[in-house]
């Protein structure tokens, strides 16, 4: 069994499709991580209409944390920040869910703030292209929320968290099942583009020179939908997701977890993604880069850098292409 000896960097990262523990060591990077264990959750089936975890869903996440944590352990990892995303931090009864799982596992979750997540995607964008990547402006659709950060820095300048995430306009603006009517599709991509615009606001002409880039797995699959594959470097295009939004408005869920880059799990949040996509993309210039490293990225080489500050050992960079 490979054990961590001395201090270490790791997230337990609880969302709505599963619990990821990741650990890294002084000088490591996440592509290379020290240990990594994954317990399945569908928390997206465990919300009622009103926002609410059910009590099964509580159960769920209070197992898999303990599974997460009992592997730490194991593995002579001591010190683990238990990360709760905006599924958990945004139910009606997050802090009954999280004194029920503290009941349950000695772990108290922890949340961030929108803006603090935000600017997190910043740090892991600025890590993997690093300062020669010049200005950068980085978009994450989350189920929840959906994060704006940039800078031409280390950190970011300006940070936003709008309540756009792929679970959240889709429950909120489309219907239960398709097929979905136009109509809606457009007072939702309308709704996004009024919210994107007002959050960017006078900083929109600024940001016109950066380099746009995508940091979640929504956007991630709807490039792979749109015909990149991994290991090439992956494009995003306005006319690509444009001309994608009919079909899947259309198509039933079991049809579009057929699609390449479209998981089962994520199957009916898909369409309501890729219009948030559209209106971002719409603002931000039609086009955007993949980038592999966000939140949960940031947040880990953020835990390095003050291993760093104690131990003086280099910090962790994407390798030179």
């Amino acid at each position: 069994m490979r054990r961590i000896e001395g201090s270490a960097a790791a997230v337990l990262d609880v969302g709505s499709f599963s619990a990821r523990l990741v650990v890294l060591e002084p000088g490591g990077s996440p592509l290379d991580p020290a240990l990594t264990h994954q317990t399945r959750l569908r928390l997206d089936r465990e919300l009622d209409d009103d926002g609410r975890l059910s009590d099964c869903g509580i159960a769920a996440i209070a197992k898999a944390v303990s599974c997460g944590m009992e592997f730490a352990r194991e593995h002579g990892v001591k010190d683990v920040f238990p990360l709760a995303t905006s599924s958990i931090r945004d139910a009606v009864n997050s802090r009954e869910a999280v004194r029920e799982v503290a009941g349950e596992t000695g772990v108290e979750l922890r949340f961030l703030s929108g803006r603090r997540e935000a600017e997190l995607t910043y740090v892991g964008a600025r890590r993997w292209y690093g300062a020669s990547g010049g200005p950068l402006l980085a978009l994450d659709i989350g189920g929840g929320t959906v994060e704006l950060s940039a800078g031409a820095g280390e950190q970011a300048t300006f940070a936003r968290s709008l309540p756009l995430g792929a679970r959240s306009v889709t429950r909120d603006w489309l219907p239960a099942e398709p097929p979905v009517r136009s109509k809606q599709v457009r007072a939702l991509r309308d709704h996004v583009l009024e919210e994107v615009s007002a959050a960017l606001g006078d900083v929109q002409a600024e940001l016109a020179e950066h380099r746009v880039v995508g940091c979640s797995k929504v956007l991630r699959q709807l490039a792979r939908l749109a015909g990149d594959r991994p290991g090439k470097a992956r494009e995003l295009h306005l006319d690509d997701v444009r001309a994608w939004i009919p079909r899947l408005s259309a198509m039933p869920f079991a049809r579009r977890a057929q699609l390449p880059g479209i998981s089962r799990q994520r199957a009916q949040q898909a369409l309501g993604g890729a219009v948030v996509a559209e209106a971002l993309l719409t603002v931000a210039g039609g086009k955007l880069t993949i980038c592999p490293w966000s939140t949960r990225d940031g947040l880990l080489l953020t835990l390095l850098d003050q291993l760093t500050d104690a131990t003086g050992k280099q910090r962790s960079r994407r390798p030179a292409a």
